[in-house]
């Protein structure tokens, strides 16, 4: 399957915007490839270049080495799905799905297989001679997919493809989406917004931000070692702190916040007195990131705390299924959350006193952004 390369593309657009502004990437063959970031980001606008439906200001495109940034979509056998479907009215949902192997002239035999195959993989064999106004948006989002995959082409192109769906059907989908991609061998990027969706599907994440990749590695490296304030943040909840390093050595940084309190974080390569920023996961796929330690039974919380403990007060206590974040007033920290099993719901009410501490190495830390704390975390 082909290689992927985004060389400095540009794409600009009236009023000055760049969708694109200088973008590079490789995806490997084979791989599953998620572009992650918020809206606006250019998301869509580098799915269409790969695909050749939109034409770059500058840069280029290559598979495997050969440059096919002015080659037309039909010659670089890559399929785009897009959030609009875009599915034959005049057809139903089985000749939507084999509308590619027809016209390829296919074996009727192995076009049939192939078409059961990808309308029960997208669970639509109860509508297979329905037509595209007959189904809800799900449903032909549904054969949109199925007719992607079934399309021969050796890149797939996924722009929100599970957006449409409901949330039970979109977890199973996530599964069965990847494990059909990888069968078929195909070079895929997956456009999303959706975090756990990115965090359980691709094999790497590339981050996007301005229509330029700012950090590219396996979720596991991205969440754990993020590149900047903002990805820490983007990628699950953090706490965000600035302050000054006071010292930092090949155990722990030591970052003194405005209003006088030291903090402990991961070692850096910043130096005494430089500005920096510290940044606290509270919890994703990585659980117990923040620790609180409940008041059970009105337990009494000593005065003076260890280093790196902090009294609190839960404002609020959020119910999210299997887990729950606690939101927590701490003197000269601010609101601060973490994230806990929800088995102990009940040990957290709003005005419990907790202490809250964190360990070092689960603390990023950053050069303070040119352009401001304010400035880096916004999401347009």
């Amino acid at each position: 399957m082909p290689e992927i390369v985004l060389d400095g593309l540009v794409k600009k657009y009236s009023g000055g915007i760049r969708a694109s502004d200088g973008l590079s990437l490789t995806v490997h063959d084979g791989e599953y490839l998620c572009l992650l970031g918020p809206t606006g980001a250019g998301k869509t606008t580098a799915l269409r270049m790969i695909c050749g439906l939109t034409k770059p200001d500058a840069g280029r495109v290559l598979f495997d080495g050969e440059d096919v940034t002015t080659k037309p979509t039909g010659a670089r056998r890559a399929t785009m799905l897009s959030q609009g479907y875009a599915l034959f009215p005049n057809m139903d949902v089985y000749h939507n799905v084999v509308f590619a192997p027809t016209i390829r002239h296919w074996k009727e035999e192995d076009t049939k297989q192939l078409a059961r195959s990808m309308i029960d993989m997208v669970h639509m064999g109860k509508k297979v001679r329905s037509y595209p106004h007959e189904l809800s948006g799900g449903q032909q989002q549904r054969t949109a997919l199925a007719r992607a995959l079934a399309s021969d082409s050796k890149v797939l192109l996924l722009d929100e493809p599970l957006r449409a769906l409901d949330a039970r059907l979109r977890i199973e989908l996530r599964k069965e989406l990847k494990s059909m991609v990888k069968e078929m061998g195909l070079t895929s990027v997956h456009v999303t917004h959706d975090q756990e969706e990115a965090m359980e599907l691709a094999d790497r994440i590339a981050i996007i931000r301005s229509g330029k990749i700012i950090q590219v590695g396996t979720p596991q490296e991205i969440f754990q070692d993020p590149a900047t304030p903002f990805v820490a943040n983007f990628l699950g909840r953090s706490n965000i702190f600035a302050g000054k390093l006071v010292s930092t050595d090949g155990t722990a940084s030591v970052i003194e916040l405005a209003n006088g309190i030291r903090v402990r974080a991961r070692p850096c390569d910043l130096e005494p007195g430089d500005d920096a920023v510290i940044a606290v996961k509270v919890g994703f796929t990585v659980p117990e990131l923040i620790g609180a330690a409940p008041d059970v039974q009105d337990a009494h919380l000593p005065d003076t705390l260890p280093e790196g403990y902090f009294h609190g007060k839960v404002e609020r206590v959020l119910y999210e299924g299997s887990t729950i974040t606690i939101e927590t007033t701490v003197p000269g920290l601010g609101l601060v959350s973490s994230q806990r099993s929800s088995r102990r719901y009940e040990y957290y009410r709003p005005g419990s006193e907790v202490m809250i501490t964190w360990q070092p190495e689960k603390a990023s830390v950053f050069r303070l952004p040119a352009g401001g704390l304010v400035q880096e975390m916004r999401l347009d």
